[in-house]
């Protein structure tokens, strides 16, 4: 069974639903030439710098309004957690972790009252507290929103359980360590959710493991891969947890040259590992705007970025790539820089190839112009524009090969860009 970064979900027939309602070697950025591949150390003084705070425009503030439209169209009453697909009310950790942060973001900038954010986060709260867990120990991979029993990827109740993904609950105490320090008043419960959690077999001898049931056992298999795995580690450890090997990927760091930039990638590949590993642009985001950033986050981030640009330069083609739900089958994919010697690859978790799928990622696009804010970064965002729908939300991006919309609608989208919009105006979502 490959272990990927993190566990995807794949709401088929969610996704059925939401597509149903949708409508060079030399590198410029912000018009300074910058040679990576005479940079390949963590000194490296050639970094992309990260753009300060500044003021939201008016698409920002159109953009949030659309983004947290998602989230209330999508809000489960019985329980407070919100469908990971609009129409389907399914979940996993990764996903409430998110909408954790959109609501700190959403607050914070004041989209919402202080009313509503306490309504809304004392509501999860509560149905946090009580999930059954999977062997008595960790959050299960998959809810039900409406129920909070476990279930597995096609929502079918499972008594037992299906397993833990260490890197969505990892996202999910991310969000929880934030949310301690904006709402105090909330540390309590925050407390004795994560006192019920046994992280004695996700967190041991430095690494991150995930567990799953194969041929009906319990399986403990080490988790992550290069990006996810330090975003996860780093999140872990703010809790006291043993993952100091993962905490930095230069024990499984490699360099690979992608559109002239020297690219970061693990060494620990699929053929050798049982497990893809792509390259994207989702956890370096995601460690900037809630963590803030050092040496090694902000080179990679500058590395990964710079490919896209670079591809862009010389193709014409926008490139914005994470990992994205699609309207079609196989309903999830990773849109990557590189993946197991391949560049540009779009694969699922168990390597399959899709390039036809290959998406110009909304989330991403806002996501780098919250951090670099180049020319290319703002045109990133105007091309994706269109993808806004005012009663659904933000749709996950466009299909460079035809340029149709991917008309799915996905919380981690629209939480990403309340995410990133928080970082352009206040900075990083958590820091000492």
């Amino acid at each position: 069974m490959a272990y990927i970064q993190r566990s995807s979900f794949i709401f088929l027939a969610g996704l059925l639903i939401a597509s149903g309602t949708a409508i060079g070697t030399e590198l410029t950025v912000g018009r300074k030439e910058t040679n990576f591949r005479e940079h390949l150390d963590y000194s490296s003084p050639d970094l992309i710098p990260i753009a300060p705070q500044r003021e939201l425009t008016d698409l920002d503030r159109r953009a949030l309004k659309v983004a947290w439209r998602y989230i209330e169209q999508n809000t489960r009453g019985e329980t407070g957690l919100v469908d990971s697909v609009a129409g389907f009310p399914s979940t996993t950790m990764w996903d409430q972790g998110s909408y954790i942060f959109a609501l700190i973001g959403a607050k914070k900038i004041g989209l919402i009252s202080e009313l509503e954010f306490v309504s809304r986060i004392e509501r999860l709260l509560l149905s946090l507290e009580v999930l059954p867990l999977f062997d008595g120990k960790l959050p299960n991979k998959a809810y039900d929103t409406r129920t909070l029993e476990m279930v597995n990827y096609q929502n079918e109740v499972s008594d037992t359980g299906i397993g833990w993904s260490a890197l969505d609950i990892c996202r999910t105490l991310m969000a929880l360590k934030a949310l301690e320090k904006e709402s105090p008043a909330h540390s309590e419960i925050v407390r004795r959710i994560v006192r019920k959690w046994n992280f004695s077999n996700m967190a041991s001898a430095g690494e991150l493991w995930g567990a799953a049931v194969i041929d009906d056992e319990i399986k403990y298999l080490q988790e992550g891969r290069l990006g996810y795995e330090q975003y996860a580690a780093r999140a872990a450890a703010l809790w006291g947890l043993d993952v100091f090997e993962a905490t930095s990927a230069k024990r499984s760091l490699d360099w690979v040259t992608v559109e002239g930039v020297e690219l970061p990638t693990d060494t620990r590949v699929s053929q050798s590992f049982d497990a893809i590993s792509p390259i994207l642009s989702e956890p370096y985001l995601l460690q900037i705007f809630e963590m803030g950033w050092d040496r090694e986050t902000h080179l990679f981030a500058s590395h990964v970025f710079a490919a896209q640009e670079n591809r862009y330069r010389s193709s014409g083609q926008f490139t914005a790539v994470s990992e994205d739900h699609i309207n079609q089958d196989p309903f999830f994919l990773y849109s990557s820089v590189y993946s197991d010697g391949e560049e540009w690859a779009v694969v699922t978790e168990d390597g399959t190839s899709y390039p036809q799928f290959r998406t110009v990622s909304t989330k991403a696009a806002f996501g780098w112009d919250a951090v670099f804010d180049t020319n290319y970064t703002s045109d990133l965002v105007d091309h994706v524009a269109g993808t806004a729908h005012p009663d659904f939300g933000w749709a996950a991006g466009i299909f460079e090969l035809d340029r149709e919309l991917n008309s799915v609608f996905a919380l981690n989208t629209n939480a990403v860009i309340i995410e990133a919009i928080h970082f352009k105006l206040l900075g990083p979502m958590w820091r000492y």
